[in-house]
């Protein structure tokens, strides 16, 4: 996995880009829609008003093309990923945040060391043997009373199928749903678990926003997110 990502390093997002070309929409919309509902997971689980003094870790940043839209979300952004490659062009292009490679099932950080842990579009990747370790070290590295959050694509969306089918790095994703990824929560020890689905008009205008938020519970969205209290 490291060495595929590792290839990718200098064309990511042309990648990406090039998966949802027949959708009109270009990476930064779904970028931008992912950032707008971490700063507003933030609000919702009372981690801190406004996100002062978060200490959040994006697990599986690759070349942190997330991270420049959720610049002053956070006090601190911390990203690790097991491709060194992908940090290395990550630090070159996010000088603000702190990286590190994850070269062992472990990450390398202290129990309890993040407010907010997340993963966007991460555990498609790793293997459904290690999901459940997956989520344990997600749990370790949050502090009671933080939280995780998992960003993944939604199975029942034909569309999401069709973008994945067309991503030449994601031929060996295994994809999960919402109950699914409830339930990994659920057996690793997390609390309080929601997830809502988003991604399902091509329209980041406020009422387009509002229409996804009240279809949240239904599996529609092209992305759905799953986060729970430690």
């Amino acid at each position: 996995m490291a060495e595929l990502f590792d290839s990718y390093k200098s064309n990511y997002g042309e990648a990406v880009a090039g998966s949802i070309r027949f959708s009109g929409l270009r990476h930064d919309f779904f970028l931008i829609a992912k950032a707008d509902l971490l700063q507003r997971l933030v609000v919702e689980r009372r981690l801190r008003q406004d996100g002062a003094g978060v200490r959040a870790l994006d697990i599986g940043c690759g070349v942190g093309s997330l991270h420049p839209y959720l610049e002053g979300v956070f006090e601190s952004l911390d990203g690790c990923d097991v491709s060194e490659e992908s940090i290395l062009r990550a630090g070159q292009d996010n000088p603000r945040v702190s990286y590190r490679a994850c070269t062992t099932p472990s990450l390398p950080y202290e129990d309890g060391a993040f407010d907010l842990a997340f993963a966007s579009c991460v555990v498609h990747h790793v293997p459904p043997v290690s999901w459940l370790d997956f989520f344990r070290e997600m749990r370790r590295v949050v502090r009671p009373g933080g939280v995780a959050c998992i960003i993944e694509h939604n199975p029942y969306n034909p569309l999401t199928r069709l973008a994945v089918f067309r991503c030449p790095f994601d031929q060996d994703a295994v994809l999960l749903n919402a109950a699914k990824a409830r339930s990994l929560f659920q057996e690793t020890g997390f609390w309080d678990i929601r997830s809502e689905h988003f991604l399902l008009l091509p329209s980041a205008r406020p009422f387009a926003r509002r229409l996804e938020r009240l279809l949240a519970p239904l599996p529609l969205g092209a992305q759905y997110a799953c986060s729970a209290h430690v």
